[in-house]
């Protein structure tokens, strides 16, 4: 065997094993649920949130799931959070699964400018005296968050329209789900209450709540919201509550449609009208909540 057929054998053998070896390298494809549902969506990076693996986008109306607004999106891809920044346009895939959604398929381009984000301030520490914030609840009626001392209460922020289950939505099923807990343990019941605010008070006026919080609750026209309220305020009373808790909303207006970009909070006060704790996300779970509120019953015999 000559010199040029022994160099075409170890030819061929190495293009052989790279093939080999790049196919054996190729990543599996994902196994689709049958229950997850496929949306287009495409808009412009508002923020990038690495420790929460999301990115906020300023998105047009996803067809025949959502209007366009500003929201959040989990993303899966490590490559999207290193290279994707504020201003990019971005279309990508909206994965939904029950109460499970985050983004696949993401290409990113270079957007014509950046979008100014309001900065989420500290919040509150624990051991801070709640101020006296009024605001108007689901029948109308004037609250003050000093009419729930004497009991522990959680407090939540919400607005009606938002339909991302990772978001508002899941704010309120948790809080359904801790409510329908609770009834099951009357001592437990009696020192608890639940408060949701809306900042979105041009729309969810006490009418929209009553029908959004009954909605929740499974009562309907028989919910008397007794444990469980809904409220919101004039747009200062609203921003007031909103700052002391270091909860960030804000209005954008992309391609002159205006949406709502904002953060999560949840809080338990104590029944001294004092701060507990402060969750910042959504990674809590109503368990983790209802032992916290079980062991604050339990102190208070």
């Amino acid at each position: 065997m000559n010199h040029k057929n022994i160099y075409a054998i170890v030819c061929l053998s190495l293009i052989t094993f790279v093939s080999l070896s790049f196919l054996g390298c190729k990543p599996k494809p994902r196994v689709h649920s049958p229950t997850e549902k496929h949306y287009d969506l495409k808009g412009k990076i508002v923020s990038v949130d690495k420790s929460t693996r999301s990115v906020t986008v300023a998105h047009e109306d996803i067809k025949d799931y959502m209007p366009g607004m500003t929201m959040p999106f989990s993303v899966k891809d490590d490559w999207v959070l290193e290279i994707a920044s504020p201003g990019k346009q971005i279309t990508a895939t909206l994965i939904v699964d029950g109460a499970q959604s985050w983004l696949e398929d993401v290409v990113l381009t270079e957007g014509g400018g950046t979008i100014d984000a309001t900065v989420e301030g500290l919040g509150p520490k624990p051991g801070d005296e709640v101020p006296d914030y009024r605001l108007t609840n689901q029948d109308g009626k004037t609250i003050r968050l000093h009419d729930y001392k004497g009991k522990t209460l959680l407090l939540t922020f919400i607005y009606t329209r938002c339909q991302d289950p990772n978001q508002c939505t899941l704010m309120s099923s948790n809080f359904a789900q801790i409510d329908k807990e609770l009834q099951q343990q009357p001592d437990v019941y009696a020192k608890t209450h639940l408060l949701s605010i809306s900042f979105d008070s041009a729309y969810d006026t006490p009418k929209v709540l009553r029908s959004y919080g009954a909605a929740y609750t499974g009562k309907y026209t028989d919910e008397s919201f007794a444990h469980w309220e809904f409220a919101s305020g004039s747009a200062d009373e609203v921003k007031g509550i909103a700052r002391y808790f270091g909860f960030s909303f804000y209005m954008d207006s992309p391609g002159g449609t205006e949406q709502v970009v904002h953060t999560l909070r949840t809080s338990i006060i104590g029944p001294d009208g004092r701060v507990i704790k402060v969750y910042r996300g959504n990674e809590w779970k109503p368990e983790e909540l209802l032992k916290e509120l079980q062991n604050l019953a339990s102190e208070k015999k």
